[in-house]
């Protein structure tokens, strides 16, 4: 396994350092890309993000990344979204409608519905339940990871779920497909939790 080889997409969406500062922290020497050919060329890939889904997409197409990821995500090499990276691999989201996503899972995202007491976006920690079996998540069930989203994504097929919470109703926290994982929280914000998605990443 060549740990020293994790390449982190940089499409001028979301915080990129917090999640290179994560992999140094693992002795890893995480690295930027920002053409089709270097993701091409990628040994093992981040896909982070905040924002909208249509800015997120715009920008993917923008820079002409679109197939190249999708090429990538089918090729058996380790592929990790986060936050809105996670939300760009499904084929849609209700907060930009019409705009196509990455197809990497069916399904779409959906906004919380609001309650009493619940705000949105969700900010803060709250409680993973994890899948059994998944390899992105192992060891973190039960634990409590950071998220802020105001979107959640509905796979169509519930074998992708590796991990589910709850903020005013149930709703998918991870997903996971062979060496593709996605997690809607951010694990380099959650602490020593995160650092071992991170760990558990870098052995897939």
């Amino acid at each position: 396994m060549s740990q020293g080889r994790v390449k982190i997409i940089d499409y001028g969406v979301g915080n990129l350092r917090s999640v290179e500062q994560a992999f140094v922290h693992e002795g890893i020497d995480a690295t930027f890309v920002s053409t089709a050919e270097e993701i091409s060329c990628a040994e093992r890939l981040v896909l982070p993000g905040v924002g909208a889904f249509g800015d997120g997409m715009a920008e993917l197409h923008k820079r002409g990344l679109v197939s190249a990821i999708k090429d990538y995500a089918t090729s058996g090499r380790p592929f990790l979204g986060i936050c809105l990276g996670m939300q760009l691999m499904f084929d849609s989201s209700e907060e930009s409608v019409g705009v196509q996503g990455l197809g990497i899972f069916h399904g779409t995202a959906t906004k919380f519905d609001t309650a009493p007491g619940m705000k949105v976006p969700q900010i803060g920690w709250n409680c993973l339940r994890v899948t059994p079996g998944s390899r992105l998540l192992s060891g973190c069930d039960e634990n409590f990871v950071y998220f802020v989203h105001s979107y959640h994504v509905r796979p169509i097929d519930s074998s992708d779920i590796a991990a589910r919470s709850d903020y005013s109703c149930e709703f998918v926290a991870a997903v996971e497909r062979g060496s593709v994982g996605g997690c809607q929280f951010h694990p380099e914000k959650s602490q020593n939790t995160g650092l071992r998605i991170m760990r558990n990443f870098l052995l897939f």
